[in-house]
C-alpha cells in the first residue's frame, strides 16, 4: 500500500462489495481504476497510474473486482455481470464522496468490464480509460470483443502498446471506428500487454488532456 492511500471497504447490504485503496487528492474529480484478469488492485501499473492522477489533483479508488475479492488468484469465471455491477457500485460511492466528474478506467479485463457496463449505462461515468484493451485472445483475431462498441457513447481513451499480443495498433484503430462516442488512442512504443508502471506519467497526461478538450 502506498503512503497516500487508505484502505477502502463498503459492505452495504444488497449491494456488491467494494474493496480497495482510496487515494485522496483534495479535489472534486475522481477515478475508479481496476485490474486485469490475472491481477489485483495492487498491480504496479495501477499504483503508478493512481499516484500520477493524485499528483494532478484527481482522487483515485483502486478497487478489486468482485471475482478477485472471492479468489486471490486465478481468472474470472463467468462473473462479467457481477464484476460490472461492482464497478457501478464503486462509481456510485465516488459520486457520493466527491462533487466533480467521475471517470472509470481499467487494465485489460477491468477495462473491458467498464466499457461493457458503460455501453449499457453511460450515466455512471463521465469518461473511460482503457489500458491495453483485450481486443481478442492472443493469436485469435477472429474472436473480436467489440460487440458493445456501437453502444459505447462515453468519451474513451485507448492506451495500447505496439507489442500487445491482444491487439495490434491497426486492429485497435479499426475497432475504434465502431465506438459511438468520442475516442482517442495513445500508442506506447515497445510496450506489451502489461504496459508497465514507467508509462504512467504519459498515460495520465494524455487522459487529462483528452477529458479537458470536452
Amino acid at each position: 500500500m502506498t503512503n497516500d492511500a487508505e484502505r477502502f471497504e463498503d459492505l452495504t447490504p444488497d449491494q456488491p462489495p467494494v474493496r480497495g485503496f482510496l487515494h485522496r487528492a483534495g479535489s472534486p474529480d475522481a477515478l475508479v481504476l481496476t485490474h486485469s484478469a490475472g491481477g489485483n488492485s495492487n498491480a504496479p501499473l495501477l499504483v503508478a497510474v493512481a499516484e500520477e492522477f493524485v499528483a494532478r489533483g484527481i482522487n483515485v479508488l483502486r478497487c478489486d473486482l468482485p471475482f478477485r475479492q472471492r479468489r486471490p488468484h486465478g481468472p474470472p469465471m463467468r462473473t462479467a455481470n457481477e464484476d460490472q455491477q461492482g464497478l457501478r457500485r464503486a462509481a456510485e460511492l465516488m459520486r457520493a464522496r466527491f462533487s466533480g466528474r467521475v471517470f472509470m478506467g481499467g487494465h485489460s479485463y477491468g477495462g473491458r468490464m467498464a466499457s461493457m457496463f458503460l455501453a449499457a449505462d453511460p450515466a455512471v461515468a463521465d469518461a473511460l480509460l482503457l489500458l491495453s484493451y483485450p481486443l481478442h485472445p492472443p493469436k485469435k483475431p477472429q474472436q473480436m470483443r467489440t460487440q458493445h462498441f456501437p453502444d459505447l457513447g462515453t468519451p474513451t481513451m485507448f492506451v495500447q502498446g505496439t507489442k500487445d499480443e491482444f491487439a495490434t495498433i491497426e486492429e485497435i484503430d479499426a475497432a475504434r471506428k465502431l465506438v459511438a462516442g468520442k475516442n482517442e488512442l495513445l500508442v506506447i512504443e515497445g510496450a506489451g500487454h502489461s504496459l508497465g508502471p514507467k508509462f504512467a506519467e504519459r498515460v495520465v497526461e494524455a487522459f487529462i488532456g483528452f477529458v479537458s478538450r470536452g
